[in-house]
């Protein structure tokens, strides 16, 4: 798999990263963007948009010319670590520490790294290690042993920021105090780690942490009060560790700027360091992001490149600090299209009040695939003819193409499926779903939902609905919006004390990066794609699709007063919705006499619930649609009835997206709104107007009834 499809114009040699770093992937100098002051960058999009594989394409690119890291956030690792020592550890420090010993091994340009004042807070922390004994404290002390200096470098001269013996001394310190037992905060192991990391400091040292430790919170400019303030803060857990943990974050970030300055930095560093925190959207990611954030609108300025990020459109709601979103002015974004990296700077509030957090980010949208980029993965993917030849590459490329919607990782895996699968002409495109994908044997679309929907559970999601999530999304895969949402998940959550409501479902899609979509609750095409095709088989011969769709049919049978009454942005009256449900439920006859009963003296308004009537998926059954549509299949009664039978099967061919639609069925569609045009009821000679718009865009594979999903459909062909 290459690691850069889809990301060529961001990792080239003028791309976007290279004038971020200062240095292109060949190692040629490049001007960097933003100056002192640098945004945070959020790499925006749901699952299977390639977040993670983008940072992982940049540190590959660049890490040998510039020091890049990538860490992953959402590792169990860092909390494993921590757990063995909570009192000196949190899975926040795991991670920093992480970050600096790999950078203090980086053999680039100007070599490795040192931490002296990240040690420093580390080394106060430790002393909360197991019971407080000096011994437990030192072996965590000598965990950070490598950060304060270079490895190899025994006697600095005095100049320099640490002396050489400093850790020496810290170790015959708590030699010293070994066998006592020792109260760590109401006696004398802080204090006195404290006053020997100032005793051994070089005088730039002590200016130094008098300027970074003399700023935390209480110290009132005192560096020894900032370090044992930290230390507390870090003992007491809950929101005074979270102040300590940014602090320390803050500290390596200082570390890094400090190797830059400076005459020796000056002449031996080029580009920007940078890290890059992948699954950011975790509250461990959050956190560090905040810290970042708040210290730089605080006027603290480093040249580090932080790149993270983020599921949700708008960058997550920790940016807008709980103010309602459209308060906020919404961050600075850029697209991979857009070609020439945008313009940025930090905007200032003229009220003189705080400005937000979206004040000092970045969103790079994540780019979906062309249909160019699709087709040319599918030819590196497929056999260059294959046993079923070009016409069956071209049904897997629209299958591809439609059922991915341009996701890169739905592309990548499809594709992979698709090498040795056969497609007829007329197949539903959820007939790739069911190919296999790897040793285990497992379908395409186990897979998929193992990855993209298991493996990526909403970070705020009660542990209680973990088990039943996926089992949630696929009977949610036939509701339209809230209400039918609503209905599905009272049916399905029966007997259980913590519910899930719509609203709550809605919003753990939004912070997921789901897109959304006013016609389906389900708004990504493709994932809702998977879930019916899931549904359908839970149970032997669809019987878990029908009792859903007759589940809603009920309810809105029961709903049914006012005929003209709303229901929602998806239908214009509760009949439309209920007739939908039926129509997929096997009440076929049932809707054509609804809908021939119903044409005549209103054929605007008729049209209008056709198309909402029929939008919706097929069962995983032969399909008789088309032959239905062309009047291959035998009808009895009048010709109105008839024809409108056929139109309403051609119509749901279109309307539901997954077959190719083209020439013959826009014929169709034609001839039989001219046919209704001719006949003698009030109003049909307004239907061929009608039949010219649909044709035209059934001709061309558009929707006949537009919503944000299908739309984005269109933009891939």
């Amino acid at each position: 798999m290459s690691d850069d499809l889809g990301f060529e114009r961001l990792l080239s040699e003028e791309g976007f990263f290279a004038r971020l770093l200062g240095r292109s992937p060949s190692g040629a100098g490049r001007e960097p963007l933003y100056g002192t002051d640098l945004p945070v960058v959020l790499l925006t999009g749901g699952p299977g948009m390639g977040k993670g594989r983008l940072l992982r394409a940049v540190r590959d690119r660049f890490a040998t010319k510039v020091p890049v890291i990538y860490l992953d956030c959402g590792s169990p690792v860092h909390a494993d670590r921590a757990e063995s020592e909570p009192g000196a550890r949190s899975v926040a420090t795991e991670l920093l520490v992480e970050a600096a010993q790999r950078l203090s091994t980086w053999q680039g340009t100007g070599g490795s790294f040192t931490f002296p004042r990240l040690f420093a807070g580390l080394a106060v922390i430790a002393t909360g290690a197991g019971d407080g004994t000096p011994e437990v404290i030192q072996q965590e002390v000598d965990r950070y042993a490598e950060l304060p200096q270079k490895k190899g470098f025994k006697g600095l001269a005095t100049g320099d920021f640490w002396r050489g013996a400093l850790l020496g001394a810290i170790r015959n310190l708590l030699t010293t105090l070994s066998g006592q037992t020792l109260n760590v905060f109401g006696a004398a192991v802080v204090n006195a780690l404290v006053d020997t990391l100032f005793s051994g400091l070089a005088p730039r040292g002590r200016v130094e942490m008098a300027r970074l430790y003399g700023a935390y919170p209480g110290a009132a400019g005192q560096p020894e009060h900032g370090l044992r303030e930290l230390a507390a803060d870090f003992k007491a857990g809950g929101e005074g560790r979270e102040v300590a943990e940014r602090f320390l974050f803050r500290a390596l970030r200082e570390d890094l700027e400090a190797a830059y300055t400076g005459a020796v930095g000056w002449l031996r560093r080029v580009g920007r360091p940078a890290v890059l925190l992948d699954r950011a959207e975790t509250p461990l990611g959050e956190h560090l992001l905040r810290a970042v954030l708040t210290d730089r609108r605080a006027g603290q300025r480093d040249r580090v490149v932080i790149v993270g990020t983020a599921r949700r459109a708008n960058g997550g709601s920790f940016l807008y600090e709980g103010l309602p979103v459209p308060e906020v002015p919404p961050p600075a974004e850029f697209r991979a299209v857009d070609g020439t990296p945008p313009a940025w700077t930090r905007r200032t509030d003229a009220t003189g009040g705080r400005p937000p957090l979206t004040d000092g980010v970045l969103l790079l949208r994540m780019p979906l695939l062309t249909g160019d980029q699709i087709r040319r993965w599918l030819e590196g993917a497929q056999p260059a003819a294959g046993p079923q030849g070009s016409a069956n590459r071209r049904r897997v490329e629209a299958a591809v193409a439609r059922l991915s919607g341009g996701r890169p990782h739905m592309v990548i895996r499809l594709a992979e499926a698709a090498a040795a699968a056969r497609m007829q002409p007329d197949a539903n495109d959820r007939a790739l779903l069911d190919a296999g994908q790897n040793s285990a044997e497992q379908s395409v679309a186990e897979v998929l939902l193992r990855e993209l929907v298991r493996d990526q559970l909403p970070v705020r999601l009660p542990a209680e609905h973990h088990d039943h999530w996926l089992d949630l999304l696929t009977h949610l895969s036939v509701a339209h919006d809230a209400e039918c949402a609503d209905v599905l998940l009272r049916h399905h959550q029966r007997g259980r004390v913590h519910r899930l409501t719509a609203h709550h479902v809605a919003e753990l899609l939004i912070d997921t990066g789901w897109p959304e979509c006013e016609r389906h609750f389900i708004g990504d095409f493709g994932l809702r794609q998977l879930l019916v095709h899931r549904l359908y088989g839970l149970e032997p011969d669809g019987a878990a699709w029908y009792a859903d769709h007759h589940v809603l049919h009920n309810h809105y049978t029961g709903r049914v007063v006012d005929e003209t009454a709303s229901s929602g942005a998806a239908f214009h009256s509760v009949v439309a919705h209920r007739m939908n449900h039926r129509l997929v439920s096997g009440g076929v006859d049932d809707v054509v006499r609804h809908l021939a009963a119903t044409l005549p003296g209103r054929p605007r308004e008729w049209c209008a619930e056709l198309l909402e009537i029929a939008q919706a998926p097929y069962p995983a059954r032969a399909d008789t649609r088309l032959d239905r549509a062309q009047g291959l299949v035998e009808l009895d009664g009048p010709a109105l009835r008839r024809t409108v039978d056929q139109l309403l099967h051609a119509v749901w061919l279109c309307e539901e997206r997954t077959r190719p639609t083209g020439r013959e069925t826009a014929r169709t569609l034609a001839k039989l709104l001219d046919l209704l045009s001719i006949m003698e009821f009030e109003g049909a000679g307004q239907l061929g107007r009608t039949a010219t718009e649909w044709s035209g865009l059934a001709e061309n594979d558009q929707p006949l009834l537009r919503c944000t999903c299908t739309d984005q459909l269109g933009r891939r062909r």
